[in-house]
């Protein structure tokens, strides 16, 4: 026990799982997402901007979408700039400091995000359910704190499961199966009983991002039932152009990341694990602006 304490105490670098081991598709690596980083930025900056710059735009839901747009350009930033480097200068190497920083980036980023898009759920509910008290229960205080605590969350639940990652024994080396650090893929270097102490973590991680599924659910039952009740074609229309993309992202999100960390293991391939992982880590941030 005492030379595995020591062996994850002496852990200085993690290695990053490689997309490729031969040069031409290293570069084809860096290439292709350079290509979707740069229209990831792209993007969410045209949507950060045209929002800041148009006061027609200041309202809940576009304040919402400035916010989802900065998630979005931190998570893909998070990511990508390291993998590109990587593939550039053929190295799979992390700092010890450098892993634990983008594993606490990305979960604080993903868990935000998670709960804005459960905070737009709701705005959407109160335009379409409730649209006469629509200004007192979103009045611009309202939209901040809601903004807020969807940061907040993210922080605090993002703190606490790396500190608890980062403070478990690990003596399973330290070669990671994903392309960037991830809390999951660290678990599973940590000695079997410590990974114990952590399936508490993941069920309470599961059973927030449950409920706030739950929630974007009922809200949309209940919009899908107020508009049934509409007589004209146009509310139709109106309701389903400021629902759809909403609904799109969300079922994004939620279906890449419900694959990758539900499959059964019976599919689970290294080469199908990676572009599983791309497909929740790096396709949301910069689909997202292209739906809006």
């Amino acid at each position: 026990q005492r030379h595995q304490m020591s062996n994850s105490s002496s852990i200085t670098q993690f290695l990053l799982l490689a997309f490729a081991d031969t040069r031409e598709l290293q570069l084809l690596h860096f290439w292709l997402f350079l290509g979707i980083y740069l229209a990831a930025l792209l993007g969410n900056g045209l949507i950060i901007t045209a929002i800041a710059c148009d006061h027609h735009l200041h309202t809940p839901m576009y304040f919402f979408l400035l916010n989802l747009s900065l998630l979005d350009l931190g998570s893909i930033s998070t990511i990508v700039p390291k993998s590109m480097a990587s593939s550039l200068w053929n190295t799979r190497a992390i700092s010890y400091a450098g892993c634990a920083a983008q594993a606490f980036l990305f979960a604080f980023l993903v868990a935000a995000e998670y709960s804005l898009l459960t905070v737009m759920a709701y705005d959407r509910y109160v335009a379409i359910c409730k649209p006469l008290h629509y200004g007192t229960l979103l009045g611009s205080r309202a939209c901040v704190h809601m903004a807020a605590a969807a940061w907040g969350s993210g922080f605090l639940s993002a703190l606490s499961c790396t500190l608890n990652t980062f403070s478990v024994p690990l003596c399973k080396g330290n070669a990671l199966g994903q392309f960037f650090c991830e809390i999951p893929q660290i678990l599973k270097l940590s000695c079997s009983d410590a990974y114990l102490r952590e399936i508490w973590l993941l069920v309470f991680s599961v059973s927030i991002a449950f409920g706030c599924f739950i929630f974007i659910v009922l809200s949309y039952v209940q919009i899908f039932r107020a508009v049934l009740r509409i007589p004209s074609e146009q509310g139709w229309h109106k309701v389903f152009f400021t629902c759809l993309p909403h609904l799109a992202v969300v079922s994004l999100l939620v279906s890449t990341g419900m694959f990758a960390y539900l499959k059964p293991s019976s599919i689970s391939s290294p080469s199908l694990d990676l572009v599983v992982a791309v497909l929740y880590s790096v396709v949301p941030p910069t689909l997202n602006p292209l739906i809006y």
